[in-house]
């Protein structure tokens, strides 16, 4: 860590210091051997294609059908789009990293991490839970929330050292804690 830069966020911009958090969170949990698991990110990926595709479909070509053709392909434009949004919400929540179990571990079940950093606060809150919360080697979702004022100097560099200890002592809460039921 020593050779690298120092990560610096603009402290006036909640975005800012969110997205540097976030992605040190993603690699502390890929450094202790958590393998991206990027299946939803295809898939919304595969949604936003086909909804570009349809929306310069019905630019471009919509025209030469007549009127209630135009009508089908914008309640195709606007289902697919609701489909979109509805994945986002109800199955990514506010997920920054989803994995697949530990090669080597006896866990059949990753992690989805999710965070929180509301406007006008600097309470950072990290959750770490099952991808599978049904499966019965999954673990109970621990979490905490704290400050962002422990983590970044006056300049707005991140102490990485405090925020690694502190992400990596939640990774151990995880893994230690068994699913009680």
């Amino acid at each position: 860590m020593a050779n690298k830069k120092p990560k610096k966020a603009n402290l006036l911009d909640h975005h800012s210091i969110k997205h540097i958090l976030d992605e040190s969170v993603s690699e502390i949990v890929k450094r202790r051997g958590y393998e991206e698991n990027v299946r939803m990110s295809n898939i919304r990926l595969f949604f936003g294609t086909f909804i570009i595709m349809i929306a310069l479909f019905a630019q471009f070509y919509n025209k030469k059908f007549p009127q209630n053709r135009q009508f089908l392909i914008g309640c195709i434009y606007i289902v697919f789009n609701g489909l979109l949004q509805l994945i986002i919400h109800l199955k990514e929540k506010n997920a920054i990293l989803a994995t697949y179990p530990p090669k080597g571990s006896f866990t059949s079940t990753g992690l989805v991490v999710s965070s929180k950093l509301p406007r006008f606060s600097d309470e950072y809150t990290l959750t770490m839970a099952s991808a599978d919360p049904q499966s019965i080697s999954a673990g109970k979702p621990v979490q905490f929330t704290k400050s962002v004022t422990h983590w970044f100097t006056k300049d707005g560099v991140l102490v990485e050292g405090l925020f690694w200890k502190d992400v990596e002592a939640l990774l151990n809460d995880y893994a230690a804690e068994p699913k009680k039921s």
